[in-house]
């Protein structure tokens, strides 16, 4: 086995709100947020062409081209191409974006490779450092054109041999699954040779017992680990009153609602910041690298940076452990 890429940033900058994802968020909003998370310190950024159908990636793009290209890190995503439709249809995905892009769901060699050459024609960068297969899972099942274990043999000879041929010849350093579901994830270290993982809804303070016990021990059995997408379950966690993602994200479940509430009362009892503990708790385990959280406003940039390393008495999680609010097993911060 070749030695797996390190990346050498603990805190990651999404980009589902610069793609107006939730609501609108301004050329200026975007720019000025972009900046805030330079100046913070952050030096990797996620993108993918979904988020509001190439506008984050041309956002990023407007900002990142400016920078030295070895000076941070970009990530982004491979299973749909975006198209211009007149029709403009998509606009019921992303009704906040002015895009006129459609998608076209496309696993393929070809597709893949098209779609990593649209990304850096949008971003108007040379190179991407690392590749996520997206939303190729279960979860989607209602957006892709076929069942997903349909269109997995395809991905399997085209979109994951390609990338696996991409990064052996040193074109991208590290490709993975980026999806909402941990069986993808798992399926593709059985049947391809990926190395890193965008888990984007499946591991936070809120739930997190499936990956304790069966997708990080598979992952260190493969010498595979994780971007860590879902520390704030799309804001929650910060107070937020949406649950990850899609049309019945403001439909939240009493046991979560009263879970966030612990939560918050065990934080407060301690003199914890939650979005501090939720963020540290996320990049804890041994097979996490980074954490990426969305942010769409200049303060939220900053505001995450600080929370990375704010001071959690090791009390504060055994207590966590002890009123059965985290896995027994979950791994935490120091």
């Amino acid at each position: 086995m070749t030695e797996r890429y390190t990346l050498p940033h603990r805190l990651g900058m999404g980009g589902v709100p610069i793609g107006n994802e939730f609501r609108v968020t301004t050329d200026l909003q975007a720019s000025e947020t972009l900046a805030s998370a330079w100046d913070a310190g952050i030096r990797y950024f996620d993108v993918a062409p979904h988020y509001g159908l190439g506008l984050a990636e041309r956002r990023y793009g407007q900002f990142l081209h400016r920078q030295p290209r070895e000076s941070f890190v970009l990530s982004s995503k491979v299973g749909r191409l975006l198209k211009a439709g007149p029709e403009h249809r998509d606009q019921t995905l992303m009704p906040y974006s002015p895009s006129p892009n459609i998608e076209i769901y496309d696993y393929s060699r070809d597709g893949t490779l098209r779609s990593i050459e649209d990304t850096l024609q949008r971003t108007g960068l040379d190179s991407l450092d690392v590749v996520f297969v997206h939303d190729l899972s279960p979860d989607n099942e209602d957006a892709l054109p076929k069942p997903w274990l349909e269109l997995w043999p395809e991905a399997v000879e085209g979109c994951f041999e390609t990338l696996c041929e991409l990064r052996d010849q040193g074109v991208i350093k590290a490709w993975g699954m980026g999806v909402n579901s941990p069986e993808p994830i798992m399926k593709a270290m059985e049947d391809s040779d990926p190395d890193l993982h965008l888990m984007a809804s499946q591991y936070s303070l809120v739930e997190h017992d499936y990956p304790v016990e069966t997708v990080f021990p598979k992952a260190r059995e493969k010498g595979n680990s994780f971007v860590i997408g879902s520390s704030l379950n799309a804001g929650f966690l910060a107070g937020v009153h949406r649950y990850h993602y899609g049309a019945k994200s403001s439909v939240i479940s009493k046991e979560r609602m009263d879970k966030r509430r612990k939560l918050a009362e065990m934080a407060f009892d301690h003199g914890i910041d939650l979005l501090a503990a939720a963020l540290q708790f996320a990049e804890a385990p041994d097979v996490a690298q980074a954490v990426v959280v969305g942010m769409g406003r200049p303060d939220e940039a900053i505001d995450d940076m600080v929370a990375m390393d704010k001071p959690i008495p090791a009390e504060f999680w055994q207590d966590l452990r002890s009123a059965g609010l985290i896995h027994p097993q979950a791994p935490v911060p120091g």
